[in-house]
């Protein structure tokens, strides 16, 4: 088994660097050691249209021609990119008899030094090397980290960076420093820097420094929107929320492929709702957010689709608010949007939609508040959500107050995920036709003529069903001009 390598950061502020080569693969190096404020020296024959501008412009210097020895002199590295190994291995050569770290794009063999996948947030880099025998995979690893780490970590950095001295004289003592980045890194300041409240997070800095690293952390709470079921609907945010979370208070529609993302260790909480079953009331939500963050904890209350969309995310932030915890909210795919997308629907459509409403139908008393004349104004569509108990309801007033009963409608039945099902039909029948195909909440139902679209624009999961009979008055819209 061969040694492993010593990894090492290096400055080449100022320094000459060799690169052989003046292709596209020397022009990705140049432009990292041009980053790197390196001296780069290019050697080639020809270079590429980038690497000739450079040199027009004075970042680099050329020299035009064929490999030899004398490129050498004077540099502190060497990389070569060319296509022809016989060069390669002359600059390895000659590189290695005069003690010059060398690397050779793509051969491990010949290179006495690898160049890492790197993931950069300001002053702070990630290096990952699998010492080039599987280049590939730090690559994956760098697209995944690069998902994990946003660009507050540089601002985290840089503002370390700057009260470093102060930081040290104030905890002199190796163990005593580690526990007060320990409590810092955990509490307030990565936060109200992912915020871009930057002027805060130095003022709490300065008041950690002040306390020491005794003081407990305060805890936290994060409104996350896990979108409709499917975990590629997540957002990268969400996805760093659910993996720095301690505990986790999710809905019951969560679907388990999303809650595999979060972090393992997390306690997990289910604190959904259900008609059926057991449901966990709002005020006792209210409780466990609280008695969490004050444990000092970093809580995630993960909503399907979006938190403020009927997922009562606003009154969680006014109790949050008015009891003194610090929270951030993360957006999510809401319901009517994915299913309609997953379902081929598109909610506006220059010929047909020109409007979109979002409606719920949950229970009577938000049916007797909605504005039935406004509902059913023809070219707009109108996306319900929770209103599979409702259908005939709102079926009658629509049509009652003036809506065609030819309208179409689709019924998006767990939308988003492996097992959706779409049934359309039109708005005379809406009820029955739910019933025939015993229709089950999670559903939403999208009324408007761009419903007709489904069965033209289907491309997810199953095709969507059909009415048992369809009158023959329905005409489906006009594809020409789909938007």
């Amino acid at each position: 088994m061969s040694a492993a390598l010593f990894p090492l950061f290096a400055d080449l502020r100022g320094r000459a660097v060799r690169v052989v080569g003046g292709g596209a693969v020397a022009e990705r190096k140049v432009e990292a050691l041009l980053h790197a404020g390196a001296l780069p020296r290019v050697g080639a024959p020809a270079l590429s249209a980038r690497l000739a501008r450079w040199a027009d412009e004075g970042r680099i210097s050329w020299d035009a021609g064929f490999f030899v020895p004398q490129w050498l002199d004077g540099v502190w590295l060497v990389i070569a990119a060319t296509d022809d190994n016989a060069v390669n291995r002359a600059v390895a050569a000659e590189a290695d008899s005069r003690r010059l770290l060398a690397n050779v794009v793509d051969d491990a063999a010949l290179s006495s030094f690898q160049v890492p996948a790197i993931v950069e947030r300001g002053q702070l880099q990630i290096a990952i090397s699998s010492g080039g025998h599987a280049p590939m995979v730090a690559r994956h690893l760098r697209r995944r980290l690069e998902a994990l780490l946003d660009d507050s970590w540089g601002a985290l950095v840089g503002l370390l960076g700057r009260q470093r001295a102060r930081i040290r004289a104030r905890f002199p003592e190796m163990g005593q420093r580690r526990r007060f980045f320990e409590q810092l890194l955990a509490g307030a300041v990565p936060r109200l820097l992912r915020q871009r409240q930057d002027q805060a997070a130095e003022a709490e800095l300065q008041r950690a420094l002040s306390l020491g690293p005794q003081a407990a952390a305060a805890g936290t709470v994060t409104l996350v929107g896990a979108g409709p079921g499917d975990p590629g609907l997540l957002t990268l945010n969400a996805l760093r929320a659910m993996n720095q979370a301690d505990v986790i208070l999710h809905d019951r529609l969560v679907s388990a492929e999303v809650l595999a993302m979060a972090r393992r260790d997390a306690t997990r909480i289910e604190v959904g709702k259900s008609a059926q079953g057991h449901s966990t009331r709002q005020q006792d939500i209210h409780a466990l957010m609280l008695e969490h963050a004050r444990a000092g904890k970093r809580v995630v209350r993960l909503k399907g689709g979006d938190p403020f969309v009927f997922g009562r995310g606003g009154e969680e932030l006014e109790m949050l608010k008015a009891h003194g915890i610090a929270f951030e909210v993360v957006p999510g795919i809401t319901a009517a949007l994915a299913c309609a997308a997953y379902s081929g629907i598109p909610l506006t459509h220059r010929d047909h939609a020109q409007g979109l409403r979002l409606v719920t139908a949950h229970c009577k008393d938000s049916m007797d508040t909605l504005d039935w004349q406004a509902l059913a104004q023809e070219r707009q569509t109108l996306a319900v959500y929770m209103g599979v108990a409702s259908l005939e309801t709102f079926r009658d007033q629509l049509i009652a107050h003036g809506r065609a009963a030819h309208t179409p409608f689709a019924l998006v039945e767990n939308g988003a995920r492996r097992e959706q099902r779409v049934i359309t039909g039109t708005l005379a029948d809406l009820a029955e036709i739910a019933h025939h195909f015993e229709v089950r909440s999670p559903a939403l139902l999208i009324v408007g003529e761009v419903a007709a679209l489904a069965h033209a624009l289907h491309w997810y999961g199953a095709a969507p069903l059909a009415a048992p009979t369809r009158p023959s008055n329905v005409t489906a819209p006009n594809l020409s001009r789909a938007a």
